[in-house]
């Protein structure tokens, strides 16, 4: 009787350790099953959108890096051409704009630049009397020009030297009008139009307001933005994870290259500490890298180029990683690294991602075999499974989607209903496909309480946030939040807490976790029991 009783009490135990096992996926949280998070996001890594006060004292804050405009000849009423999009001479010749008549600017001062052509090369100009042309490849001097602007939208561009350009009647733009122009219509007086002016990032805040004052702004930022106090609401609010988004020039603080500014590193050893302080973990996600990954601000492209596939960037992004695992690995508050932040599928090639992942793996596994290392799906048109196929590592390796109602055209004509059901049918079946799969474990590393509803109730939002998070709360590895603090209020967590929008409840796995303990109660009374 004895020996069966021990042996059922045995089974019994070990079950209870399997329950245990399997239910704690997600090693290292503090009483919780999966990370239920939130992003820190416009905070080390600066995106206008979140944040518009920011660039309000920038001087020409309409002229930024990255800014697209067309110049139009009042006497000859053509625009500026690069012909065959760069590479060419530069005529005044055409009726209506397009790309080849767009330039990128990159901004040298308040009023000097350099103009960008959609095939790459720059508008350049050896002095006066030269005909200006798009074929250099790299801007210095010849390729700088300074604009003047009146009170409408007419400027001049002028050389380094004074010289002004002027539109000719051969339909050439030349540096040789004589004298200083009026505002009338003459051939040295251009329309400009500000095509877009969408690029509000790191690079455009510190190259706008230049070093000394953009580091005013940046240190004053940094310690309001985000402070101890804001991981204390999380904790109260049973969020146990922070996404904490860096830029790659963190690497390098105090004294980053131009024209990024130090104090970002100083500021993420204090959100270690503040998390620590709250039982909340930390996510660093490598969210800006070096020459873009995705052309857009929030990895402080300078004029929406990606660049990052060259060997040199994509060494020195490995080496950003290494800095990283290297100076947090040890700490207890690390629950992961993100190794780059959406990728674009346009111009980042799977092979070169893949091999990328790889290499990160195995640069955070030198350094930890506790640390989570996640990989972000590709932006665009890319399928998810793509990275499952892909056995970049063999341990503690996590996918994360991000997901929005949002930035598709499909979503726009969709009611509240439409939102809801798309929740459940479609982001549903995706996750139960991925988790189901042999591959990493699954983050939804971004997702919001936001859509294209422009009439949605109080009620409506909170359905929708509601069929968010009973979803997502299926991910293996867990969710994060899209972002803490926003201008935009439906995009702000915290907002959104407050004002009973989004109604995150105690944790799903909470109950989880209280049956356990309940459970394991009765194991160890019955083992004692058996025992005495």
């Amino acid at each position: 009787m004895d020996l069966v009783f021990g042996k059922w009490v045995f089974a019994f135990l070990l079950f209870c350790w399997l329950i245990f096992s399997v239910a704690f996926a997600v090693e290292g949280l503090y009483g919780d099953t999966k990370v239920r998070g939130v992003n820190l996001g416009g905070w080390l890594v600066v995106e206008g959108w979140i944040k518009p006060s920011l660039f309000d004292g920038i001087p020409n804050g309409d002229m930024l890096d990255g800014t697209q405009v067309q110049f139009k000849s009042v006497t000859l009423q053509k625009y500026v051409c690069a012909e065959n999009g760069g590479g060419m001479d530069v005529s005044v010749s055409r009726d209506v704009a397009s790309s080849w008549e767009t330039f990128t600017l990159w901004r040298i001062s308040e009023t000097e630049f350099q103009f960008r052509t959609s095939q790459g090369q720059f508008l350049t100009c050896n002095g006066e009397g030269c005909s200006v042309s798009a074929t250099a490849k790299s801007p210095s001097t010849p390729e700088t020009f300074a604009i003047e602007r009146n009170n409408s939208s007419r400027v001049h561009i002028k050389l380094k030297s004074g010289t002004y350009l002027q539109a000719t009647l051969g339909n050439l733009l030349t540096a040789d009008y004589p004298g200083t122009p009026g505002w009338d219509d003459n051939a040295a007086t251009f329309e400009m139009t500000i095509v877009a002016n969408s690029l509000h990032g790191d690079y455009q805040l510190a190259n706008g307001y230049g070093h000394d004052r953009a580091k005013e702004v940046l240190k004053r930022h940094r310690n309001s933005f985000i402070t101890v106090e804001d991981f204390n609401f999380l904790y109260r609010h049973g969020i146990n994870t922070v996404r904490i988004p860096v830029g790659w020039w963190i690497a390098s603080d105090p004294d980053p290259p131009a024209p990024f500014i130090g104090g970002s590193l100083e500021a993420l050893d204090n959100a270690f500490s503040w998390a620590q302080a709250n039982s909340i973990k930390c996510i660093i996600d490598l969210h800006a890298a070096p020459g873009s990954q995705n052309g857009m601000e929030h990895s402080a492209s300078r004029d929406g180029w990606t660049d990052w596939l060259s060997s040199d960037h994509i060494s020195q992004t490995l080496d950003v990683i290494d800095f990283l695992a290297s100076r947090y690995a040890r700490h207890p508050t690390l629950l992961g690294i993100e190794l780059l932040n959406e990728p674009s599928a346009a111009t980042v090639p799977l092979d070169t991602l893949v091999s990328y992942y790889k290499q990160g793996y195995q640069v955070i596994r030198k350094y930890s075999s506790a640390a989570y290392v996640i990989m972000c799906q590709r932006i665009g048109n890319a399928d998810p499974l793509e990275l499952y196929q892909a056995n970049v590592g063999s341990h503690k390796v996590v996918l994360d989607l991000h997901y929005y109602n949002l930035f598709d055209t499909f979503f726009v004509n969709m009611s509240a209903a439409d939102n809801i059901l798309f929740i459940y049918k479609s982001r549903e079946a995706q996750l139960q496909a991925l988790n189901g799969a042999n591959g990493p474990l699954v983050l939804i590393g971004e997702w919001v309480n936001e859509w294209n509803v422009t009439s949605g109730s109080q009620k409506d939002y909170q359905d929708f946030g509601r069929a968010q998070l009973e979803v997502y709360n299926a991910a293996s590895f867990g969710w994060a939040y899209w972002t803490l603090k926003n201008d935009r209020k439906h995009w702000d967590f915290e907002w959104n807490i407050k004002n009973k929008y989004l109604q995150i409840g105690s944790s799903p796995n909470t109950h989880i976790f209280n049956s356990l303990v309940l459970l394991g109660s009765v194991c160890a009374w019955l083992f004692l029991h058996h025992m005495l």
